[in-house]
């Protein structure tokens, strides 16, 4: 089937930027709450995937966040290729870009504060999951328009394994070098010394300086994705089998990266980059080719509504209980059951209504974007 010489707006991009977000905004909580109230096995183990490991470790959870910053990659190559079809100057693009970047540092720090300490300005937490979002989307645009696509993959290479190679060979003081221990790391030890501000676990911060350079990867590789599906040379299979490959590819090289780095999320480590991007191009291919290659459309309409305002209901979920008000709305319904399925409904409750918010401004076409 011969592709448009024009690419139109990919369906699966906002279904799968939807799925993430549904994950941290509602169903990580229900999942979380089954926990225990069944004799199946499986379902207390899909529950403890909804949980972060203290340290080393990988569960699902850990993928979410590493997913978006993907995602925010893939549509990088669709927001500037129309920015240029417009004519709009190099200038103007990363003045636009500079800005996106500074209001996400602005609401990470806001969210991750709340209730924002005016007064204590020593106990104010640096980084955030917006902030970071904002500074690889900058950083990713700058690489975008300025190098092809070999040096930008060229210079993921290099940051993880520079990355690799300064946890490993630079010591630090009372530690070493190569102390990937929660107390002896070195990128717990840079940001001590040099991140101003409370830290998340008081002498260690995962949202810190270094670990945003790995993470920045990901979305470089995801505006490698997403040029993949922007190419108007490729076939629907080739660009499928080009996300597959490439997804098939990270994941290889991340288990071998593990003997030596092992995959987890705290220390953001190569081997995690690999692993949750050779994951990001699976998924994308699935969604991919189930939504807009089968053209199975009205399946992604849940996901999309959730997708196309995701920026809106981060906001919103931390400052909205959404909890108690399903509580209070359907805690009649529910009260007969036993006491501890209560947290469950209760959390469905609340997965219904941040959706039928999000179908609200959908339908009224209100979107909040940055």
């Amino acid at each position: 089937m011969p592709e448009p010489l024009k690419p139109k707006r990919l369906l699966s991009i906002d279904a799968l930027r939807g799925f993430d977000m549904l994950m941290i905004c509602g169903a990580d909580a229900f999942f979380i709450s089954l926990k225990g109230k069944t004799s199946w096995a499986w379902l207390d183990g899909l529950a403890n995937q909804f949980e972060h490991p203290e340290w080393i470790g990988f569960t699902f959870y850990d993928f979410i966040f590493p997913l978006f910053l993907f995602i925010s990659g893939v549509s990088i190559p669709f927001s500037l290729g129309k920015a240029q079809e417009l004519g709009i100057s190099k200038r103007l693009i990363y003045q636009k870009s500079l800005i996106r970047m500074l209001m996400l540092i602005g609401f990470g720090l806001l969210v991750k504060n709340a209730p924002f300490p005016f007064f204590d300005w020593e106990n104010i937490r640096l980084g955030s999951v917006l902030g970071r979002i904002g500074i690889a989307g900058f950083i990713t645009t700058v690489l975008f328009l300025n190098f092809d696509t070999k040096k930008r993959l060229g210079i993921v290479g290099a940051i993880l394994l520079g990355y690799y190679a300064a946890i490993f060979l630079i010591p630090v003081p009372g530690f070493g070098a190569g102390d990937i221990s929660f107390e002896g790391n070195l990128v717990g030890w840079f940001d001590r010394t040099f991140l101003p501000g409370r830290l998340l676990q008081g002498t260690y911060d995962e949202l810190g300086i270094l670990t945003t350079l790995p993470a920045i990867c990901l979305t470089v590789l995801g505006a490698f994705g997403g040029g993949i599906l922007k190419n108007p040379s490729l076939s629907q299979t080739k660009k499928l089998k080009q996300l597959v490959i490439t997804g098939l590819i990270c994941l290889v090289l991340a288990l071998i990266w593990n003997l030596h780095f092992p995959i987890f999320k705290r220390l953001w480590t190569s081997s995690y980059i690999l692993l949750t991007a050779g994951m990001s191009f699976l998924l994308m291919g699935i969604f991919y080719w189930v939504i807009d290659v089968l053209n199975f459309k009205k399946m992604a309409f849940f996901f999309v509504v959730i997708g196309m305002n995701s920026l809106t209901i981060y906001l919103i979920y931390r400052f909205v209980s959404f909890r108690y008000t399903s509580r209070l709305l359907f805690e009649g319904l529910y009260k007969p059951l036993s006491d501890s399925w209560h947290p469950v409904m209760e959390s469905m409750g609340a997965l219904a209504l941040v959706w039928l918010l999000l179908y609200f401004l959908y339908k009224k076409n209100i979107f909040f974007k940055v």
